[in-house]
């Protein structure tokens, strides 16, 4: 009987600490893409910043310098605006 408390407990635990968090993280991120717009600054997951000249069902077109790239709206992972603090 206490083992199964002690696994219950663990279980809540793991909930509130990491499963949690870890869904509302996904759905502010779900609802940021969503709500991309024309002119918004982003960055990707691989690095790049760009500003969105175009905006697709599943794409975004980016202005990076010289260039322009379509990515997919899953690739976006911040607004450049947002200030990372440093570890």
């Amino acid at each position: 009987m206490d083992q199964m408390i002690m696994m219950i407990l663990i279980f809540v635990v793991f909930y509130f600490f990491m499963i949690r968090p870890q869904m509302k993280r996904q759905k502010e991120l779900k609802k940021f893409r969503e709500n991309l717009a024309v002119g918004d600054k982003v960055v990707t997951i691989g690095g790049i910043h760009g500003k969105i000249l175009e905006v697709a069902e599943s794409t975004v077109l980016l202005s990076c310098e010289n260039a322009k790239l379509r990515v997919d709206k899953s690739a976006i992972a911040m607004n450049a605006d947002d200030k990372i603090p440093a570890a």
